[in-house]
């Protein structure tokens, strides 16, 4: 009976995560630093897609922004582990970088699919009927 409250707030916070317009534009910046320099511009499709969901996020659409977010970071993450990486090249900035965006991405993609999952729409449907 104990775990039942702690499992709850886990996972109120990860829904609490998905409905935050942060993580989305840190992931923005992350593949931005990653891939930047030299530009790559396949990668360099994400950053906008993630900065329109947190844009969303802020305009009161927090439901249609984390699946949004869930799907891409969920993309990029697939994406982002096709390229193979040494061991000794893990341990370099850029590979920190690397698994710190993977790390975000498998966190947005749990904490946004829950809060797009349980999301409410009844107030945004409201406002725009109105």
């Amino acid at each position: 009976m104990a775990d039942k409250p702690t499992q709850q707030s886990m996972l109120q916070s990860l829904r609490n995560w998905g409905e935050n317009s942060i993580p989305p534009t840190l992931l923005a910046t992350l593949i931005t630093a990653q891939h930047a320099r030299p530009f790559q511009p396949f990668p360099m499709l994400f950053p906008p897609v993630l900065l329109l969901s947190s844009y969303l996020n802020l305009s009161n659409y927090k439901t249609d922004a984390a699946g949004i977010t869930a799907a891409w970071s969920g993309l990029y993450a697939i994406l982002a582990m096709r390229r193979s990486q040494g061991l000794k090249n893990k341990f370099t900035v850029r590979g920190v970088v690397r698994g710190g965006s993977l790390a975000l991405c498998a966190v947005n993609v749990v904490g946004c699919g829950l809060a797009y999952t349980f999301g409410k729409r009844e107030k945004e449907e409201k406002k725009t009927v109105v």
